[in-house]
């Protein structure tokens, strides 16, 4: 958790389109064509049976998207999650990074076995081991840097030069020979990118994948230096998730025209090293993460591949079934999320197009136009509110940072006022409604983007659970995270308790305030 500082009182703190039509949309290269289910041989039952699963699990589904034939047949966003609002990819942006490889490749920029130290002479440590010496970018692409352990957190958190930091880092196993996950091999595909072409994967990859496909609004983290981080940090709406789907699915065709060579294609989703070469079959068959790892492209169950990124942010390409899934959730099992997609959504991919099922359609229509997640109840005020709007909540034990709390009700908004470490934030929250905005208080995971922007966008709302209780919760709704925030008021007395939704959950140390005597705000 990043940005999450509240040492006094902060740290407590869908549009759907399904249809036949849409050439307006599909012509103009920004979105996918659209088709009913039926058409294209999904059963629209079959569907609602998945989002009755989806509804009975626990995992917090944002987004699907679901393509079948190039047509999208079936598309959902659970409010406040809109289909114009990009979503962090954690992982998933690996995919797009191997991408990347694949242009430089072609364009015989590099070569995947080109040595790693060749790049960064300067950068290199003193002494060079003859591991690191052979290190290649296939063995980057393939996770088997031969680094143990994973280095990404340690470099990230003390390293202002991540490529320095990469190779220093020892080098204990002979690389190609073993999978680790490691997303700071992945960043160094990055920072490869950069060093032959000039130019950070984000800005090569426009004209040639980004363009080409209509998606536009990305944006990317970079590392201290400038280069984009390769293993995470990209945000994509979800139909651009569907649309790389599809490109791989498509063998890297689009419109007609072969935009990444079908080789490339091929040798980057094909099988290139076993995750658990010692696990007994038995314990293969059920796990999708020991299908085998490809170039920065996962194996799956089903003979599918996948883009895939932490709590379950997916790009499932299924070319059995000519099919493309693309989810962003928050997830605390990812396996029980993919085994919806095989339970359920597999099944109800026939081999041709089925017979109209009007009532089916239709049900099926109101239901995804309908998806929301749980707010807060529209119940009336407590007596308190009026009493509380205005006054300002101190840390009621001593601390070095004169912090603030302060709510003022108006109507069906509460207006949170905050200041911690010199630092002001303003919240606004519906009663049982979301309200959307803009904040600096960074939520879980969050960090600040490249181009110097440090609003998050959120989603905000609020209930009294009873007459002393106040309930708030945050969406970051370019994240698969929220905040939960509950107030209970006793006297001058006020304690909140703060959650953090990034999976398992985290409850922060509870923090006491004071009423400020005679001091309105």
């Amino acid at each position: 958790m990043k940005n999450l500082r509240f040492p006094s009182l902060i740290a407590a703190l869908s549009l759907i389109i399904l249809s036949g039509g849409c050439k307006d949309k599909s012509s103009s290269g920004l979105f996918l064509p659209r088709s009913t289910p039926e058409a294209e041989g999904v059963s629209s039952a079959a569907l609602i049976t998945f989002l009755d699963s989806v509804e009975a699990d626990r995992h917090e589904f944002h987004s699907i998207m679901i393509v079948r034939h190039g047509k999208v047949v079936a598309e959902g966003w659970w409010d406040p999650y809109k289909p114009d609002l990009r979503h962090t990819l954690y992982s998933t942006s690996k995919s797009f990074t191997s991408t990347a490889v694949g242009f430089a490749v072609t364009e015989k920029l590099l070569s995947v076995n080109d040595r790693v130290v060749s790049f960064f002479p300067d950068q290199l440590p003193d002494t060079v081991s003859p591991y690191l010496e052979m290190m290649t970018v296939r063995d980057l692409l393939t996770m088997s840097a031969g680094q143990s352990p994973d280095p990404t957190g340690a470099v990230t958190n003390s390293c202002s030069e991540w490529v320095k930091g990469f190779l220093a880092t020892p080098v204990l196993k002979e690389p190609g020979t073993e999978f680790l996950y490691n997303s700071l091999a992945t960043f160094m595909l990055s920072a490869i990118v950069q060093k032959v072409t000039g130019e950070k994967i984000a800005d090569y990859l426009q004209p040639r994948l980004f363009g080409p496909l209509g998606i536009q609004g990305y944006d990317w983290e970079e590392s201290p230096d400038g280069i984009n981080a390769g293993g995470w940090g990209l945000r994509v709406r979800t139909e651009d998730m569907a649309k790389f789907g599809l490109l791989y699915l498509q063998k890297g065709v689009w419109n007609g025209k072969q935009i990444i060579p079908a080789e490339w294609v091929e040798e980057a989703t094909t099988f290139k090293i076993d995750q658990a070469p010692d696990e007994a079959p038995e314990v293969k068959a059920k796990n999708d993460w020991m299908q085998g790892y490809c170039y920065q492209f996962w194996r799956s169950r089903n003979n599918a591949f996948r883009a895939d990124g932490a709590f379950g942010q997916y790009i499932i390409v299924m070319p059995e079934k000519d099919a493309v899934v693309a989810i962003t959730c928050e997830s605390p099992d990812m396996q029980d999320e993919i085994n919806l997609v095989w339970d359920h959504l597999l099944p109800a991919l026939q081999d041709g197009p089925l017979p109209e099922d009007k009532e089916s359609l239709a049900r099926l229509k109101e239901r995804l136009t309908t998806l929301a997640l749980p707010m807060p109840a529209d119940s009336p005020d407590s007596p308190l509110a009026s009493q509380l709007s205005g006054k300002k909540f101190l840390p009621a034990e001593n601390t070095n940072d004169p912090g603030y709390f302060n709510a003022l009700f108006n109507n069906d908004t509460c207006t949170l006022s905050m200041k911690t470490n010199g630092q002001e934030f303003k919240i606004p929250f519906g009663r049982g409604k979301w309200v959307i905005s803009e904040t600096g208080l960074a939520g879980p995971n969050l960090i600040n983007r490249p181009d110097g922007n440090n609003l998050h966008r959120i989603a905000a709302a609020y209930e009294w659970s009873n007459d002393s209780t106040l309930e708030m919760i945050i969406r970051y709704i370019e994240s698969p995270h929220h905040i939960k925030v509950k107030c209970s008021f006793e006297g001058d007395t006020m304690v909140m308790n703060t959650r953090l939704s990034t999976p398992p959950g985290y409850d922060m140390p509870p923090m006491k305030a004071v009423m400020e005597k005679q001091t309105t705000y």
